[in-house]
């Protein structure tokens, strides 16, 4: 368990915390491209517990501003985003992406205001259909955006979705590389489905490896596979906020989150599912944009959502299960189909880790599962520390490929050190196929 100072700095995430500084590092993949047109509606983000505002000018340009406009307060969320700039509806001061004044009606001929006063602005960057921010020191020179291969391959290889979850980020995170839960929350009773057929789900008592990494921890789960192998799925955690998820469906992908803070107590959740070589298959898109039968896949399916009014932080991305109405848990799915009884992946997940907004772990009883759950909160207590003490930054900070890393699910003779034998496969490597028989 983590004390309740470790709990306070590993949770908090507002300007001048240890964790909140520690991200500030990285870009942010904040919203999604397709949302955002030019001189379209300007939407409210909250990002790290700081209010802002996103829009695309005339030119395309993305921008990201303070909501707070810097004459007197009035929110920009209303503002009129037109003629590349977004104008206060106040009092009708406009500001460009960059937040310079560029118009100040009712202000002398003669003032010099415009040259000493700035909208808050965070610098952007758009590839792939992403938008990314950079809320760091050093926003005259950010470093270079990360090469994560899901915002490298081609469109039709990949599928991302964007949901609000109604936690602490770390609680999120944690679920994802928590590899013992899988075929155990997401299971069936009546023996109907695919997730039966796992084969996590023929070893419920994983053994754990974790190895800290540059780039953070891979968190490997060993279990049984007959007579002479065992199966390694191996999750990885990179810093800052990032997870990725061995493939084991059918029709295999690669997927993973972001799980990004919007402040101590409401997380952003970007999941991305990629084929490294081939279009997505279509079936597989089909069911993350619609879910099956009224369930949700890991994915948000477009019919997921519940907006909210646009003075809601990320209205768009709000969803209709909540822990308001029980995240729709229905008894007799429990009884008689569903181990859970909450209708579907990620749902199901959502349920377990939002019993509250920030759990107080100096409550919980860890087991021999939590293995990496242990590393990667040691590992994020010590950057931040690192950076704050000694103002050491992390090495993926200015190494974008730092973060071309790859989750695996391999089957391995048993006497294989699992480290020196899944290495070659859990380099990602841009048109290179999985590397290993599925």
């Amino acid at each position: 368990m983590l004390s309740q100072e470790q709990n306070e700095a590993v949770t908090r995430v507002g300007a001048g915390t240890p964790m909140g500084e520690l991200f500030r590092l990285y870009w942010i993949p904040f919203y999604p491209g397709a949302d955002l047109p030019p001189d379209g509606q300007p939407k409210r983000v909250k990002l790290l517990g700081e209010d802002l505002v996103a829009f695309r000018d005339s030119d395309g340009r993305p921008g990201l501003v303070a909501n707070a406009c810097p004459h007197r307060g009035a929110p920009m969320i209303f503002g009129r985003n037109e003629e590349c700039g977004i104008r206060c509806v106040y009092h009708g001061w406009k500001f460009d992406v960059t937040g310079a004044p560029v118009d100040m009606p009712a202000e002398p001929a003669n003032s010099r205001l415009m040259e000493k006063v700035r909208l808050k602005a965070y610098p952007c960057r758009e590839r792939n259909g992403v938008i990314w921010t950079y809320m760091g020191p050093d926003l005259d020179n950010p470093p270079r955006l990360p090469e994560f291969e899901w915002n490298l391959v081609p469109a039709e290889n990949v599928y991302i979705s964007y949901r609000v979850q109604e936690c602490n980020w770390l609680q999120a995170l944690e679920g994802e590389i928590d590899s013992a839960h899988a075929p155990i929350l997401h299971g069936r009773i009546d023996n109907q489905g695919a997730i039966n057929d796992w084969i996590a789900k023929k070893d419920l008592r994983p053994k754990f490896e974790c190895l800290r990494q540059p780039f953070g921890v891979s968190i490997a789960a060993r279990r049984a596979a007959g007579a002479d192998n065992f199966y390694w799925r191996v999750n990885q955690f990179l810093l800052p906020y990032w997870t990725l998820v061995p493939p084991q469906a059918k029709f295999p992908e690669l997927s993973g989150h972001a799980w990004i803070p919007m402040d101590d107590e409401n997380t952003l959740c970007l999941m991305f599912s990629y084929t490294p070589v081939e279009p997505l298959y279509p079936r597989t898109r089909e069911l993350m944009e619609t879910g099956h039968k009224g369930r949700e896949t890991g994915q948000a399916s477009r019919d997921c959502y519940a907006p909210k009014p646009p003075t809601t932080p990320y209205a768009d991305y709000w969803t209709k299960f909540t822990p308001e109405n029980g995240y729709r848990f229905d008894y007799a799915s429990q009884r008689d189909a569903w181990f859970s009884g909450v209708p579907g992946l990620w749902v199901q997940d959502a349920a377990c880790q939002s019993l509250m907004p920030i759990y107080d772990r100096t409550q919980e009883n860890l087991s021999a599962t939590d293995a990496g759950i242990v590393m990667t909160r040691r590992v994020l207590l010590k950057c931040a520390a690192d950076y704050r003490d000694q103002g050491q930054r992390p090495a993926g900070v200015d190494d974008p490929q730092n973060f071309l890393v790859r989750a695996i699910s391999v089957h391995l003779p048993r006497q294989s050190a699992w480290v020196e034998a899944s290495a070659p496969f859990m380099k990602a490597s841009l048109g290179a196929d999985f590397g290993y028989a599925l």
